[in-house]
């Protein structure tokens, strides 16, 4: 009964649960969740069992699932069972069957717990398990948060087996005579992390025998070095990052002084999608254009003069839109513009709301913006530049007025006043080749 000693000494060192505190424990039938029903039933704690049927092994799925329903009758406990069409989850947002698994776990198991079902959601994640993912996670180049790999508690998951391994896990099965089931796809190496359990670890540890016990022990130090990191990290953000609305600005100048500058950059970037292999791109970013920007599935980071902004990718409401060469419609807060570039036009009034240009004169990518203070152009017919806020009190627009006012803007300088005024230096001149029609549709 050494590891239950142990299992409760490892629960009271890492803080992950009290004894007043009802567990959901994922269950798959395996020996690892198993053992850890039989300990928490032999330490007294409440809890209820959940099992996932993904559906992916047939005959094999149903039986794990009717072992489960045998483990709640010996527990005398609730259990809960989720059926999943994973293989149609995976194919709908292009997942992996193990990713796809992970996040249909993961959700129900959130929901179960938003329900009240339970307080904590406990997995049978074990040492072995932990080491794998740390090596994993090494050629994956995931820094320093993959190097310390799992955690004892994450949210709402604790991970109570995660201070032993799988071969004391064995022998405490077979010391209270218990039964199990097997997933026949673990003995597979055609999946990753079969792959590093039966062919590299086992190598490694053939040259390194002590390897197991050093990849532990390097687990806990990489943990403490993270927080550290973390720490000097958020230093970093706290110095450079303003957060204005849903936007985030970083000022170009501080940023290209940092160091080390990819490392913090890609913790800056990360959280809004940006993958690693981006960090070097955005970097570029510092010394382009105004106009210039990287796309995450998410988000957008604009170069703009002495910033970078990070913008959500909803069009509608970000503050600086870019617009390349060929863009057709763009949508922001004011409704739409509409882009087309035509041969030549027989009429060059055609209302407040179209705009024309000389498309040989704009540079691309233009961008469509709120205006700001300092902002001027050259109205059409003029040969003085006026500042915006000089040429709202000529037009006599009321504050509410000046707070709706959009500018399309290419290379530093105004194209048009959206909705008013051109700038002389783009109109269409008697020698133009090709006119840019943009229409503003009011939304």
């Amino acid at each position: 009964m050494d590891l239950l000693r142990s299992f409760h000494d490892y629960i009271e060192k890492e803080r992950l649960f009290t004894a007043a505190d009802r567990l959901l424990i994922a269950v798959s039938g395996g020996i690892d969740s198993v053992v850890l029903c039989e300990l928490c039933h032999l330490s007294g704690f409440a809890f209820t069992l959940a099992h996932c049927n993904f559906g992916l092994r047939g005959e094999e799925s149903r039986r794990d699932e009717a072992f489960v329903r045998s483990l709640a009758v010996r527990y005398d406990c609730n259990l809960l069972v989720k059926a999943f069409n994973t293989m149609a989850y995976a194919g709908e947002h292009h997942l992996s069957m193990q990713a796809a698994a992970r996040d249909l776990r993961y959700t129900w198991f959130s929901r179960l717990v938003w329900e009240g079902n339970a307080r904590y959601v406990a997995t049978a994640h074990h040492l072995d398990d932990n080491i794998e993912t740390m090596v994993m996670n090494f050629f994956k180049g995931t820094g320093i948060a993959g190097l310390r790999a799992m955690l004892p508690v994450q949210g709402i998951v604790v991970r109570p087996l995660l201070f032993t391994g799988r071969a004391e896990i064995a022998g405490f099965a077979q010391e209270r005579n218990l039964a199990w089931v097997e997933d026949s796809s673990n003995v597979e190496d055609k999946y990753t992390r079969n792959f590093f359990r039966h062919q590299l670890i086992p190598l490694v540890t053939k040259a390194y025998p002590a390897a197991i016990s050093n990849l532990s022990d390097n687990i806990g130090r990489f943990r403490e070095i993270e927080l550290i990191y973390r720490n000097a990290i958020e230093q970093q953000k706290r110095r450079l990052l303003e957060q204005r609305g849903d936007e985030l600005y970083i000022p170009v100048l501080k940023l290209k002084q940092a160091r080390p500058l990819h490392t913090l950059l890609h913790e800056i970037i990360s959280p809004y999608g940006f993958s690693p292999h981006q960090t070097e791109a955005v970097a570029g970013l510092l010394d382009s254009g105004s106009g210039r920007y990287i796309l995450s599935a998410t988000h957008r980071i604009l170069k703009d003069r002495k910033w970078l902004i990070v913008s959500p990718l909803d069009k509608t409401t970000a503050a600086i839109i870019p617009v390349e060469k060929g863009d057709s419609a763009i949508l922001f807060e004011r409704g739409q513009l509409l882009l087309r570039t035509e041969a030549s036009v027989h009429r060059l009034d055609q209302g407040p709301r179209v705009a024309l240009l000389d498309a040989t004169a704009v540079r691309y990518p233009l961008l469509v913006r709120k205006w700001k203070p300092g902002d001027y152009f050259y109205p059409l017919g003029m040969r003085k530049k006026k500042k915006l806020s000089r040429f709202f009190i000529d037009q006599r627009l009321s504050l509410a007025d000046k707070e709706k006012v959009w500018v399309v803007e290419a290379d530093k300088r105004i194209l048009w006043v959206v909705g008013y005024r051109i700038d002389d230096r783009f109109k269409v001149g008697p020698h133009a080749r090709e006119v840019l029609r943009i229409e503003w549709v009011p939304g």
